[in-house]
């Protein structure tokens, strides 16, 4: 089957959006993948992004910006831009899912250059946040080319019945962890719960309340999510709001050369 992680993903870089299932029936692998796509429009603009990020000791600090994303292909196209604090306004981060593996590029004012993110850089943080560029790839393209297992029926997660997903990533995609399960809510096909194990043990939980599901037109998306570094003792909270669908987004906001240009 293809990637259904690449629905995942959108939380942090695409607000996950999908067309409501009937939790009634005993859906496929398949079924929940179209049920996680179908309704994916072709393009999102999302009009401000947070992402707050706290230390062991409880300092704070929060990234303001924009998030753009489309599909090309039906493959998926992804770039952040930063507004605040001033020291990293400017900077940049765009995606560019592949049929066989994904780019990813970074652009930092203070050096006025794109670099593209590879090897053991993919495990370094992202903006001094808790997560990585290999967790935003992962999460964004998680199943892809692994093995995905349905697991048998779990109990209902925050009262919201749910389908329990799991996989091993290739060694090939160069990941710190060794499975990843996710729960996925029946009604809204949206990622409630993802782990993500290293041979230690859980190293991160993402996690959305249900509260913070919201809706626009008939696409469901999680306005908040929180990623918790167990290790560590640290955590970091996405949020998105003004999310608009269907408008035609110019190409030059998904390509190296000039993703990270201004409006």
């Amino acid at each position: 089957m293809k990637s259904m992680g690449r629905c995942l993903g959108l939380l942090l870089c695409w607000p996950l959006v999908a067309g409501a299932a009937d939790p009634a029936l005993a859906p496929t692998l398949d079924d929940i993948e179209r049920c996680m796509r179908a309704n994916i429009p072709p393009s999102v603009r999302i009009q401000t992004i947070e992402v707050t990020a706290w230390d062991r000791v409880g300092g704070e600090r929060t990234l303001k910006g924009k998030l753009f994303g489309t599909r090309e292909k039906e493959r998926v196209r992804v770039m952040m831009r930063i507004e605040g604090p001033n020291d990293l306004k400017g900077a940049a981060y765009l995606v560019r899912e592949g049929e066989k593996s994904d780019e990813m590029y970074l652009y930092l004012p203070a050096v006025q250059k794109v670099r593209r993110i590879t090897g053991g850089q993919l495990d370094g943080q992202l903006w001094g946040t808790d997560l990585s560029y290999n967790d935003l790839k992962q999460l964004q393209n998680a199943f892809s080319g692994s093995q995905v297992t349905l697991e048998p029926q779990p109990e209902p997660y925050e009262g919201r019945a749910v389908h329990a997903l799991s996989f091993t990533p290739r060694v090939e995609d160069g990941s710190r962890y060794r499975t990843v399960r996710t729960l996925v809510d029946k009604t809204t096909c949206v990622a409630l719960k993802v782990e993500f194990t290293e041979p230690a043990g859980i190293r991160k939980v993402m996690t959305v309340k249900p509260s913070d599901l919201k809706q626009d037109d008939s696409h469901w998306y999680a306005s908040k999510a929180e990623v918790r570094d167990v290790k560590n003792g640290t955590r970091t909270r996405v949020a998105v709001t003004g999310v608009s669908t269907g408008d035609k987004l110019a190409g030059r906001y998904f390509s190296p050369q000039s993703f990270y240009l201004g409006n």
